[in-house]
């Protein structure tokens, strides 16, 4: 059986805005994922709220640096034949980055690290697909809106930038933007329908990365 490391923030986690709360373990994309795939594939889902690509925030009792934590994960769940990552939401907030293109330069970060990690038994690196996330929408909750001012415009820029970046890299890539919308609860999130919709969408491009 084949595995699939699912590595993201509360997009992957599952955060339903509506609540607050978590979406029930079979509405969350990377079950949708694992499911619609038909038992050829375990999928691993590695959600952290508030997690960065490869940015240090203070502000959570939980290590939410992307690149730090990576390698770790690649170590406890290898074998694996493909890392998906969704992240670069969190980038977005001015307090931690506030620019798409320190998204994307921590993303390549990523993939370095694993295309370069010290696998068990000697295993060999896997497929990465990048996943641009939704762009985050405008919102009434004053929360929000302030934590990630500017981020709708700065947003937008992310699909293109990782494009390019999984051409550059040799990567596949997907804009989950074209099948799902953010909440305006909180400008963020995705509702079980939105977030059922990325798990639909990418299982033809995960069939297509493992020959399935």
């Amino acid at each position: 059986m084949k595995t699939i490391l699912c590595y993201g923030d509360s997009l992957t986690w599952g955060y339903d805005a509506e609540g607050p709360s978590r979406h029930p373990y079979d509405e969350r994309w990377p079950s949708v994922l694992e499911a619609r795939l038909g038992g050829a594939v375990r999928v691993i889902a590695e959600g952290l709220n508030g997690r960065t690509t490869a940015y240090d925030d203070w502000l959570s009792g939980a290590d939410r640096n992307g690149a730090r934590l990576l390698p770790t994960l690649l170590s406890t769940h290898a074998p694996l034949d493909l890392v998906i990552f969704m992240l670069g939401t969190n980038d977005m907030k001015p307090f931690i980055c506030g620019r798409a293109i320190g998204a994307r330069q921590g993303l390549e970060r990523l993939i370095g690290i694993v295309r370069g990690h010290d696998y068990p038994l000697d295993a060999a690196a896997p497929a990465i697909l990048l996943v641009a996330p939704p762009v985050p929408c405008e919102t009434g909750d004053e929360d929000f809106a302030a934590m990630f001012e500017g981020a709708v415009t700065e947003a937008r820029k992310l699909a293109p930038l990782y494009a390019q970046l999984a051409r550059d890299t040799g990567c596949t890539f997907f804009d989950a933007g074209t099948v799902a919308r953010t909440t305006p609860l909180d400008g963020v999130h995705l509702d079980a329908e939105n977030t059922r919709a990325v798990g639909a969408a990418l299982e033809p491009v995960v069939r297509r990365i493992l020959g399935l």
